[in-house]
């Protein structure tokens, strides 16, 4: 699995996620409007073009077809990053979290869950293999 979605294609994807269940058209349509001015047809169209991808399922046995994520979010949100890494630095963790942290966007309270995060990973590299 390695979805990539455009940008347009994760707007409708958290609606996806959002709503947990299968949705029509219509449902996506009606969350994108309340932040931008979409018209049906885009997001049926996009919707369509996101199920010959493989990032959205359609359920076609009512005449409304419902259309769920084929992936879960934190499947892409990896596959995003991991791609993201590669591209923007070359692969390397420590170039993406240096960079992410020089924006000064994170506060004490996100410094400390990263914090508690490498401990806890270096913590499950440490224990011995059983």
């Amino acid at each position: 699995m390695n979805p990539h979605p455009t940008e347009g294609e994760l707007a409708i994807l958290r609606v996806l996620w959002a709503h947990r269940g299968p949705s029509t058209v219509r449902e996506v349509h009606e969350a994108l409007s309340r932040t931008k001015d979409t018209a049906y047809t885009t997001v049926l169209k996009m919707m369509t073009i996101m199920s010959e991808k493989g990032l959205v399922s359609r359920d076609e046995r009512e005449r409304t077809h419902l259309y769920a994520a084929a992936h879960p979010e934190p499947a892409v949100q990896s596959a995003l990053l991991k791609d993201l890494m590669a591209r923007a630095f070359s692969g390397s963790a420590v170039q993406l979290v240096q960079s992410a942290l020089a924006t000064d966007a994170a506060s004490h309270e996100d410094l400390d869950a990263i914090e508690a995060m490498i401990a806890e990973a270096k913590s499950r590299r440490e224990r011995p293999a059983s």
